[in-house]
């Protein structure tokens, strides 16, 4: 590190959720087929109905019981209320890129916020869901991190989000006309892998077949870490082919301890070794996001080193690096590389054989780009 920069302070790693917190309400997106029919067996009411309910929640989008004319009317409310509980409600949506880009303020059922967005592409509409109500990693250049963790947050919370992007998205909401979400990023507020049953829950949700699920391609759902390396590896033996995005941000053990604590756990070598190990298992390229940060990793030397890290396991088309021009925070100190030095970043890590792409900083003018989701009223 350059020695005119300041000790850096960070909070105190959490790893899990504070006791004593209220569950929220079971939906059905928190159960497979099975549980939600044993569910409305054990309530006294007929148990062939939560195929209809999950056919009207991830089939046709609906969010208004009156329109569910499938269900007997003296039932309906009592089917609704079994398998369908509001769990979250709209507090304020933003936009920005011409409305092509919405990031969304939950309330949860408890009093917590999360936030989600929803980006649409020329080719493709994605969105990027929370997975805690704040985060415990600590990460200092993170304002998630910054606020500490309230809670996990339940499998039928997190596609809930994603469910509600499909909506706006089928109703012609966005502009572009109306369309479907394509793809789901990890990638909101929370470390995924810190609650990873919810989260395994959520991406089994989002790609189980209609009306089961959503029926996306587990190929569309990327799943970000800053480096828990044991649930890397439990990942990699799920069977599920999404794309695992490392949050890396430095290539050198004594940077990253500062940048993205975890890593005084798990050092940059078992945690590169784990991504590696995940890309071996699944056949799915790992991406490595690496947020460039002003006279503080962006170095040249750290490009090298960075490349010489992930060349040692081989030049397979194993990885390929995304670089993130840091988004501002409020009153923070940190700021983005000076654009010459990230030329120079990518010339480097280019040289040395590694694909490099620097991110596309969609939704920074309404504090919804990587890093700047901290859901305040």
């Amino acid at each position: 590190m350059s020695e005119t920069v300041e000790p850096i302070k960070t909070l105190p790693l959490v790893m899990k959720e504070p006791r004593g917190r209220k569950k929220p309400p079971a939906h059905l997106a928190d159960l497979d087929e099975a549980g939600r029919k044993a569910l409305l067996e054990d309530m006294g009411l007929q148990g062939f109905r939560a195929k209809q309910l999950s056919m009207h929640y991830f089939g046709r989008l609906v969010d208004d019981p009156a329109e569910m004319t499938d269900l007997p009317a003296a039932q309906r409310d009592d089917l609704v209320a079994a398998l369908l509980p509001d769990l979250m409600t709209p507090l304020r949506t933003m936009e920005a890129d011409k409305g092509t880009t919405r990031k969304t303020l939950w309330k949860l059922f408890d009093g917590a916020l999360v936030e989600s967005v929803l980006m649409r592409y020329p080719d493709r509409a994605t969105v990027c869901v929370s997975s805690q109500a704040g985060c415990g990693m600590a990460c200092p250049f993170c304002a998630t991190g910054m606020g500490g963790l309230e809670r996990n947050m339940s499998t039928a919370e997190i596609v809930e989000q994603v469910v509600a992007g499909a909506r706006s998205m089928a109703r012609g909401e966005v502009p572009g006309g109306p369309g479907r979400v394509s793809n789901v990023v990890f990638m909101g507020m929370g470390e995924p892998l810190a609650n990873y049953k919810a989260v395994i829950g959520a991406v089994r949700r989002l790609t189980d077949p209609s009306p089961a699920g959503l029926g996306m391609s587990a190929r569309g759902i990327t799943v970000s870490t800053v480096g828990l390396v044991p649930r890397i590896n439990q990942l990699a033996d799920e069977g599920i082919p999404v794309t695992l995005a490392l949050s890396l941000h430095a290539p050198d053990d004594e940077l990253r301890n500062e940048l993205v604590p975890i890593n005084t756990r798990f050092s940059v070598a078992e945690t590169v070794e784990a991504a590696w190990n995940y890309a071996a298992k699944t056949k799915r390229r790992v991406s490595i996001e690496y947020a460039m940060m002003r006279g503080i990793n962006d170095q040249a030397h750290r490009a090298d080193l960075l490349a010489d890290v992930l060349n040692s396991y081989g030049d397979w088309g194993w990885v390929h690096v995304n670089l993130i021009p840091l988004n501002p925070i409020e009153g923070s100190k940190w700021t983005a590389s000076d654009p010459a030095d990230e030329r120079e970043f990518v010339r480097r890590l280019e040289a040395k054989g590694i694909p490099t792409t620097v991110r596309d900083t969609r939704g920074r003018e309404i504090d919804g780009a990587c890093g700047q989701l901290a859901a305040k009223e």
